[in-house]
């Protein structure tokens, strides 16, 4: 919302008080000031001048020599290549020595041989914004209509010598999207009083209902319709002093009548729209939903196509306007027009909002429709503009509103109690000092005792509990000026949860390994969220239904599909060794319509490509395989206590290496995956050769682990022995280290895989796995004997449940 210093005059006295003022006042008072703009800065030396004479310039087709008095005693010579620029204008002129905005100097100049002593100025050249000036004066100079002073100050006769405060509103203050809102503000603010508009209506002896007549087939969409005729209105420019104040506000003047109806909105809050009675097409206005599939080209040229839930205008036949949002061009307010009919109407917010959002148009008016108008001052509004345009283009009301009224405006009574009033901000405030606040708002009330029942006005719709009231007690009284206290009572030392202590043990030990963070969108494709997501594949996608682009429309199944953004980004970019990870939650769904929350699951992924680690002097270089990812793993897991719990299993999934992939299991259950991305896949992504992991973090942090208990260093010398076993290929070393850690009892301590061998020498279909197992007791030195005895538990063991042998 912008708001004109000098506007607001005209209902609140602020002679006294400067903008910048009004505005630090406001923003302390809870409403947000962003800018106070001066309209006139950087600019000065600009006067009215009157072009007496104007003439072709004799050595240029598009530029003509003017003769203009700019009030000194001798008029000046001027070159001006502006298209409308004529004698016996008034216009704005740059003196010589003027600056402009951008601290654009006018200087005394030659433009082919002709002399040119200042600048006949556009309102674009005197920082106008383009979109805010009549389409008459887009292309030109800019000349005054009303009486003007030669020699006077242009900018004050533009109101650029106004400024202009602009408020960043919440949703809950729509009550100050106009002016009256504002000056209600301000004076709550100062403990002035708000002057309100004179309504002056003179109509002819005409009845309004012999015109037309109102139905209204959805109440509950439209409470209620008014309907005004104005006769023998003549169409023209607006006066000066109304397209200045629509200009100030981010309005553009288009007619008067036009003009007459966007300033009431502006000064009501209350949105209206004035139509061409001839063109309207019947005597009865009919206010329905739209049928699916109907359509209506709106003022902007442009063919809508609606659906139910649309709320129309009709004339009976044909839609006329979309409620709320914007008119037809059929019926469009143009300079033939000589009857206007005014349309001063209540929507459901809801509606407004959703037929602004389908359709793309919102607008000013939606945008107070959307958050709710005053429902008194809907006619009072209507008979403001009718008195408008009768004044500014020379009509008649008719007398009478034709209207359709199912609207409640019974204000809402809320209770105020001092002790709890007290007691929340942590005053001492009195019973008179918080009359006195609501007295100032213009809240009635009625007392008993220390407890208030006030009754807001239905302007200030966001006045409904208790604590609203507090609110504004707190900020009339200055939230500056509210006491700073400790609180009283128990407290709690802050501390992080045992999850959050190990979510951040598992982010320090992958940056200890070598991996760096990154953070990415929850938001993804429908194609992305297919990929990668485990266990999770038979899944529901979550579509959004409002998704801010296509490629941000379905809520993740996976962390990975955006890793790998991660690193096409750095590889684009030459950084060729990449090793990342994300914690970040997916959401899934198993509901073919959606109706409930989705369930969200914190995950931990990683994406690992390039060279792992390189020492030069030694000549060696390390690139990333399966084992180093399997490795990060495991340190992690043994950081979280859980090595003895997690087994690996290779597995085959879709877009995952076959040979090179391994579902990860905790005490056999699925929490995640490792594996290198499919030759197929990594082509497909323009990506080098990678390695992803996906584990389920809730599951990890959430699994009891044994308490660490210390054991003594072990005082007796271990044994080690080193067996080579021959299997089938398709038998796992976890199997293998599976049963010899079930069948060496409490004298084998560690179970380690040292040696993979296939090719030469080996027959086909076999491989040899080689394991260094190491015998102890912590009570006794080992006998070769009892070790041997039990080595040959384990040998004889793998021989009958995995098909083993010895290598030679």
């Amino acid at each position: 919302m912008l708001v004109s210093y000098k506007w607001l005059q005209d209902y609140v006295d602020v002679s006294d008080l400067s903008a910048r003022d009004i505005a630090e006042k406001m923003t302390r008072g809870g409403i947000e000031i962003d800018f106070v703009h001066k309209l006139s800065e950087g600019v000065k030396n600009v006067v009215v001048g009157y072009v007496k004479e104007c003439s072709q310039h004799p050595n240029a087709d598009k530029l003509n020599v003017c003769l203009v008095d700019v009030g000194d005693e001798e008029p000046v010579q001027i070159v001006c290549g502006a298209p409308n620029v004529a004698a016996g204008q008034h216009v704005a002129v740059a003196k010589v020595g003027a600056v402009l905005p951008g601290n654009f100097k006018i200087k005394k100049a030659k433009l082919r041989g002709e002399v040119s002593q200042g600048m006949i100025c556009s309102l674009q050249e005197l920082g106008i914004e383009g979109k805010l000036v009549q389409k008459e004066y887009q292309e030109g100079i800019y000349v005054f209509r009303d009486k003007v002073e030669v020699g006077s100050d242009a900018l004050a006769a533009l109101n650029l010598d106004d400024e202009v405060l602009e408020l960043d509103l919440t949703p809950n203050r729509s009550d100050c999207l106009n002016m009256l809102g504002v000056a209600y503000e301000v004076a709550a603010l100062y403990e002035k009083e708000v002057k309100l508009p004179q309504l002056q209506l003179n109509m002819n002896d005409e009845q309004a209902a012999d015109s037309i007549s109102v139905h209204v087939d959805s109440i509950e969409d439209n409470p209620y319709y008014g309907a005004i005729v104005i006769k023998d209105v003549k169409v023209g420019s607006s006066p000066l002093w109304l397209q200045n104040r629509l200009m100030a506000a981010g309005i553009r003047p288009i007619s008067n009548v036009v003009d007459a109806t966007n300033y009431v909105l502006l000064e009501y809050g209350q949105p209206l729209h004035a139509f061409d009675f001839e063109r309207f097409g019947s005597n009865e206005v009919v206010v329905r939903r739209a049928k699916d599939g109907e359509k209506i080209v709106t003022l902007d040229d442009e063919e809508r196509t609606l659906t139910s839930d649309h709320l129309l205008i009709t004339n009976g036949k044909e839609p006329v306007a979309i409620a709320g949002v914007m008119g037809g061009a059929n019926s469009e307010v143009h300079e033939g027009t000589t009857t206007v009919l005014l349309e001063a109407a209540y929507f459901n917010p809801v509606t407004v909002r959703k037929g602004a959002r389908d359709l793309g148009l919102r607008s000013e008016a939606s945008a107070r429709f959307e958050k709710g108008v005053d429902p008194t001052r809907v006619l009072e509004a209507g008979k403001r503009a009718a008195g408008l345009i009768a004044e500014l283009a020379g009509g008649t009301i008719v007398s009478g509103v034709v209207e359709v009224n199912e609207l409640q405006t019974e204000p809402a009574t809320v209770k105020l109690d001092l002790n709890r009033l007290n007691e929340r901000l942590g005053m001492e405030l009195t019973i008179e000092t918080v009359i006195s606040f609501m007295e100032r708002l213009g809240f009635t009330y009625e007392q008993d005792g220390s407890v208030l029942y006030v009754t807001a006005p239905t302007r200030r719709a966001d006045i409904q509990i208790e604590e609203d009231l507090f609110e504004e007690v707190a900020r009339l009284y200055g939230y500056d000026h509210i006491p700073t206290t400790l609180p009283i009572g128990s407290t709690t030392q802050g501390g992080l949860s045992p999850y959050q202590k190990k979510r951040r043990r598992v982010r320090r030990n992958l940056e200890k390994s070598g991996l760096s963070q990154v953070i990415t969108y929850s938001l993804t494709s429908p194609e992305k969220s297919q990929g990668f997501a485990g266990q999770s594949n038979h899944l529901r996608d979550v579509r959004l239904s409002m998704p801010m682009s296509e490629d941000r429309s379905t809520m993740r199944t996976s962390l990975i599909p955006h890793l790998f953004d991660v690193l096409s980004y750095n590889l684009n970019r030459k950084n060729t060794d990449v090793h990342v990870y994300e914690i970040g939650s997916i959401f899934l769904s198993e509901e073919e319509a959606l109706t409930k929350q989705p369930r969200e699951h914190e995950m931990v992924a990683g994406a690992l490509t390039g060279i792992w680690h390189e020492h030069v002097w030694q000549g060696e270089r390390k690139p990333v395989d399966f084992f180093v990812t399997k490795g990060i793993l495991e340190g992690l897991f043994h950081e979280l206590g859980l090595e003895k719990e997690i087994t690996f299993e290779q597995v085959q999934l879709p877009d995952l290496h076959p040979g090179r992939t391994a579902v990860v299991k905790l005490n056999d259950e699925e929490v995640g995956f490792i594996g290198q991305v499919h030759p197929t896949k990594q082509k497909e992504l323009d990506l080098k050769e990678t390695y992803v992991y996906q584990l389920n973090l809730e599951a990890l942090l959430t699994f009891e682990t044994e308490p660490i208990i210390y054991e003594e260093l072990p005082r007796f010398p271990a044994i080690v022995r080193d067996i080579a076993l021959v299997v089938n290929q398709a038998r796992s070393a976890g199997e293998l280290e599976a049963v010899i850690k079930q069948t060496g009892g409490r004298l084998l301590r560690s179970v380690k895989l040292f040696d993979l061998y296939e090719g030469e020498h080996m027959e086909a279909g076999k491989k040899s796995l080689a394991f260094s197992l190491t015998y102890l007791d912590l009570e006794q030195t080992l006998t070769d004997e009892e070790v041997t005895n039990v080595h040959e538990r384990v040998l004889k063991a793998l021989e009958e449940q995995m098909g083993a042998t010895l290598r030679a």
